[in-house]
């Protein structure tokens, strides 16, 4: 692998149908596209040390969705916090940066809004990798647990049981718990995290998406019937101590796509944080491999 130490990613905005969404972005512009979408309470932030290992090869694009990072949302824009407008304005994104074709990197909410993506333009979609992004119910552990008895019954008392999701220790927890070696966190991930989640009114936007996380789950036969008919070439990296996606998500992959590459790492959710060095050259190798497609 080539050396990084000279790979310059810049930042910018886009204007997204009246949202600035804040993006990274390094590579040729003219070397196929890789787009990363990060999850829940994170940002483009998540990605920053893999952006140089993929941009020798690749034009690596990652976004702040709206409600995370350092994307901006006017009230006026009264924006519905939905996968199915996350997706929607993610769609817009690549359509206002010219991205025709692209694999794409999913983790945590980044898949169900990736799959949207996806389903809704199959053709310019050229592989998928999946970090810790779920797609089959049986993917779904027992931390979950009050998310769905909010989904069940949204009343105020449920609303409020999972509020503590996003209080600072539960963020820092989500970075730690399953990691042997705590020494290989970075502490400014969840703080950086758990400042943003704060700004005033952010908090209420991420109970929503709690909420409507139910819609991701009642689309699972959608995505997976999108799998088996257009069959993108596909891998799965996974902390196998992930709280919240269990490894039989990252199996059943495999009955969809029987070709599809899956790889554990001994760490948790955030398993780039602490597996970079394993998990950065097996999702070079997938996209060179699958290099031709992107064309």
């Amino acid at each position: 692998m080539k050396s990084t130490a000279t790979t310059q990613v810049s930042f910018h905005f886009a204007e997204v149908d009246g949202i600035k969404v804040f993006y990274r972005q390094a590579g040729d512009p003219t070397a196929p596209a890789v787009l990363l979408l990060h999850g829940f309470p994170t940002s483009s932030f998540m990605y920053r040390d893999l952006i140089p290992m993929l941009a020798d090869r690749y034009h690596v694009i990652v976004p702040d969705m709206p409600g995370f990072g350092l994307t901006e949302v006017p009230d006026k824009r009264m924006y519905r916090y939905t996968f199915d407008q996350l997706a929607k304005t993610m769609q817009r994104f690549t359509e206002v940066l010219g991205l025709e074709r692209y694999a794409m990197q999913v983790f945590d909410y980044g898949a169900p809004v990736g799959w949207r993506l996806a389903m809704a333009r199959p053709e310019r979609v050229t592989a998928l990798i999946t970090q810790n992004g779920n797609a089959y119910e049986e993917g779904l552990a027992d931390g979950w647990t009050p998310i769905q008895r909010y989904w069940k019954d949204p009343s105020a008392d449920n609303r409020e049981a999972v509020r503590h999701f996003v209080t600072p220790e539960a963020i820092k927890w989500q970075y730690t718990h399953g990691v042997k070696d705590l020494r290989r966190v970075a502490p400014d991930t969840y703080l950086l995290d758990a400042a943003l989640t704060a700004r005033p009114g952010n908090v209420e936007i991420q109970l929503d998406l709690f909420l409507d996380y139910a819609t991701n789950v009642a689309s699972y036969p959608e995505f997976q019937a999108y799998f088996r008919e257009h069959r993108p070439p596909l891998l799965a990296v996974w902390g196998k101590n992930d709280p919240f996606f269990l490894n039989a998500g990252a199996e059943a992959f495999k009955r969809d796509l029987p070709d599809a590459e899956v790889h554990f790492f001994d760490t948790g959710h955030f398993a780039l944080e602490t597996h970079l060095a394993e998990i950065g050259p097996v999702i070079l190798q997938f996209l060179n491999r699958n290099r031709s497609l992107a064309r």
